[in-house]
């Protein structure tokens, strides 16, 4: 062998060498900077298990991660009494959840396939896929009733924004009991201001559901207008109590909604703020948050309501008491749609 042959082999293998430690250096520096960015100006997260059961370790949250890295868009859990605490992540991921008595409903994109496309599913308190249904459109809103039997979600399936008047919504329910599936509320028989009601404008959406298991109230647009809704599983009726009511969200106790309402004045792109209706006088007062919140609220108890806003990784979440008092409090960083259990 030549010394010319001999050279070339030497530096060829140096530049072999040299090319494997520089991607040993990016890829662990991939992984650091990975790790970092789920970490960095927030809790510590890390896979283990996480539950829907009621009882266990005391009261807790399960959401949706919204923090960067490897967990995010899973669904992830906290104690209640630490939400800023180290977050514990399933490996399930949803972009809508919510959980009540052991079930849940989560709703998902759908992995693989040329065009993006989404499921609803049911999950039992170890997050297992119970039942799976198709979405005919991009997943918004979905709920639990308090006793874990009936579910819902709501879906756009034109336009991608309730701001706007450009926009369509269907909105699903299921019965866990029986197995029926009502693909579409708009097939309810609709009672207006007394007398029966058919539009082809009619949308729905924002289901929340009362504890006898069969009441529940949503949003009915039609006519350019919004209204409250309490709905009949039974009779497959819904009569109309309100105008000018969005995304209502029953308390525990059953007396109260909170929701968010459209004001005069505000910006086309941030017209809402929050109120709550006393279900028994059917008056509303303001609560004490001046930002726009497009979210359907959930109640951590009778006395405090959580909703999200927007935030540097996509979504936060804030405390606000229910009796119009105080001020807004962050409550967890990154975060969204969130379940109070235990």
């Amino acid at each position: 062998m030549t010394l010319q042959r001999r050279i070339l082999i030497l530096v060829s293998a140096v530049l072999l060498l040299a090319a494997v430690g520089v991607l040993a250096v990016v890829r662990a520096s991939s992984r650091a900077d990975e790790k970092n960015r789920s970490q960095a100006g927030g809790p510590q997260i890390t896979r283990g298990e996480v539950t829907l059961a009621p009882g266990g370790d005391g009261r807790r949250i399960v959401f949706r991660n919204m923090a960067w890295g490897p967990h995010r868009d899973e669904l992830a859990t906290v104690p209640a009494d630490a939400p800023q605490g180290p977050r514990t992540a399933s490996g399930v991921s949803c972009l809508r959840f919510h959980a009540a008595a052991g079930t849940g409903i989560c709703l998902q994109a759908e992995k693989g396939g040329v065009q993006e496309s989404y499921r609803a599913v049911v999950l039992d308190a170890r997050l297992k896929e119970v039942s799976a249904h198709p979405l005919a459109g991009i997943p918004t809103r979905a709920r639990v009733s308090p006793g874990g039997h009936l579910v819902a979600w709501t879906v756009f399936v034109g336009g991608d924004s309730y701001a706007g008047t450009n926009f369509s919504t269907r909105t699903s329910l299921l019965d866990l009991r029986t197995g029926r599936f009502d693909a579409s509320l708009e097939d309810f028989a609709i009672r207006k201001d007394g007398k029966a009601y058919r539009n082809a404008d009619v949308n729905f959406w924002g289901v929340t559901f009362a504890a006898d298991e069969r009441t529940f109230y949503a949003t009915l647009a039609t006519g350019g207008q919004t209204y409250l809704v309490r709905g009949d599983l039974g009779e497959r009726t819904v009569t109309t109590l309100r105008e000018n009511l969005e995304c209502p969200s029953l308390s525990p106790d059953g007396t109260r909604l909170v929701f968010k309402k459209r004001v005069p004045g505000l910006s086309p792109d941030a017209p809402w703020r929050l109120y709550v209706l006393d279900l028994a006088s059917m008056r509303e007062m303001p609560l004490a948050e001046e930002r726009s919140v497009d979210d359907q609220v959930v109640w951590r108890d009778d006395r405090t309501v959580v909703y999200s806003l927007p935030g540097d990784f996509g979504a936060d979440l804030y405390a606000l008491p229910a009796d119009g008092s105080g001020a807004p409090a962050p409550l967890m960083a990154s975060a969204l749609a969130p379940a109070f259990l235990g």
